[in-house]
């Protein structure tokens, strides 16, 4: 983590820089005061507290119960700076809710054993309790209408809202790093859509975890990116509803929705935090939704079903590796459908998880072919570090 450092009236000052959270800590800490069993007898854990040690969760509960009470400064024993700034980084992943702190400095004695945590709110205390009151109306409204349903449908219903009603935010205001961008202000990046996703998960009940991954010069991947790990029917699955959003552009895709393993890191990079192993692929939307096919003949009788109905279809193959044979005889198929209709097909193809978009269009246009990436503009995570 960058910092900077100067000694004043004895204290050392060590600030960090580019951090995206804030702690908060009571006295109890030090009394050993804290019941760790009251955060254990929630009826879900949160994740990233479940794999700290002791130590760690007793930091971690005191500063979730200091940034919710919104204090100014308060001690915790003295850790090392790096380690203090996970606890900090996983608390805020955990609770999504805390969107209203931008950074912390920290002080301490050359001889101390404490060291001050002074949080940096982005908002001025009765700002933050408006915008708390606000956000807690719109994650209440927006869940009560499923709260009914299964998870699955309250997973879907989370993801298409999300695809439906927030605009990627390519200015990347701060704001859009936290729940308050997505679901105040409609524009988000992918920390906050997670964050997003997260809050809405939690609010209906479903397990649900902010999952992080560095970026990697060596593919010219520039960015962290954030997603989801999602707990549906007693199974783990990846959901990336920012990657849909970006292909989105004319109708919600479901290319990332509850992918297993070996799907999600086709293009996405190891995760920083380990996460549970996402090892089932029954519940990804195209499999569930009968979209997923392992014969061409099948493709070519959804091709003709939806030349018949005037609609778009997406849909997974499944009958091994979309190598470059493979498609062409994929997209033979396709045109083969368009020319018997006297239409022109246009397909778009994500390679990478081997879902393929095809509309058939009245116009007289060659047949095209477009490659697609779900991406991101620039660097859509404040630094871990």
């Amino acid at each position: 983590m960058p910092l900077k450092t100067y000694v004043l009236g004895g204290f050392l000052y060590i600030f960090h820089l580019n951090y995206a959270k804030i702690i908060i800590v009571s006295d109890l800490l030090l009394d050993g005061q804290i019941d760790n069993t009251s955060l254990e007898k929630r009826k879900m854990e949160p994740y990233y507290y479940s794999q700290m040690n002791k130590q760690q969760q007793r930091i971690y509960h005191v500063i979730k119960s200091g940034l919710e009470s919104l204090t100014q400064s308060f001690d915790v024993p003295r850790i090392d700076g790096t380690e203090l700034s996970d606890i900090f980084y996983k608390l805020r992943l955990d609770c999504p809710e805390i969107f209203y702190a931008s950074t912390f400095r920290y002080s301490f004695y050359d001889n101390s054993t404490l060291v001050k945590i002074k949080p940096v709110y982005l908002f001025e205390k009765n700002k933050i309790k408006d915008h708390q009151l606000a956000m807690k109306a719109r994650v209440e409204k927006l869940t009560r209408v499923i709260k009914d349903k299964s998870d699955w449908e309250k997973e879907l219903y989370i993801h298409d809202f999300i695809c439906e009603n927030v605009t990627y935010d390519k200015l990347k205001k701060q704001y859009s790093h936290e729940i308050i961008g997505p679901l105040g202000q409609g524009v988000g990046v992918c920390e906050g859509i997670a964050k997003s996703v997260k809050v809405l998960c939690d609010q209906l009940s479903i397990p649900c975890i902010v999952a992080i991954s560095d970026n990697n010069p060596d593919k010219n991947i520039k960015y962290r990116h954030a997603w989801n790990v999602i707990k549906i029917n007693g199974s783990w699955y990846h959901l990336d509803a920012t990657f849909d959003n970006t292909l989105g552009k004319k109708e919600v895709r479901y290319d990332y929705f509850n992918l297993d393993d070996k799907n999600i890191f086709k293009d996405h990079e190891p995760v920083i935090y380990k996460v549970p192993a996402c090892n089932e692929s029954d519940h990804f939307y195209y499999k569930e939704k009968k979209l997923s096919f392992t014969k061409k003949e099948d493709v070519a009788k959804r091709c003709q079903q939806a030349v018949k109905k005037g609609k778009i279809l997406t849909f997974h193959w499944r009958g091994g590796y979309l190598t470059k044979a493979v498609t062409e005889e994929l997209l033979y198929i396709i045109a083969e459908v368009a020319k018997e209709k006297g239409k022109h097909s246009q397909v778009s193809i994500n390679w990478k998880q081997a879902v393929i978009r095809v509309k058939f269009i009245q116009e007289k246009l060659e047949n095209s072919v477009k490659i697609e990436d779900a991406y991101e503009e620039e660097n859509d995570i404040a630094p871990i570090q």
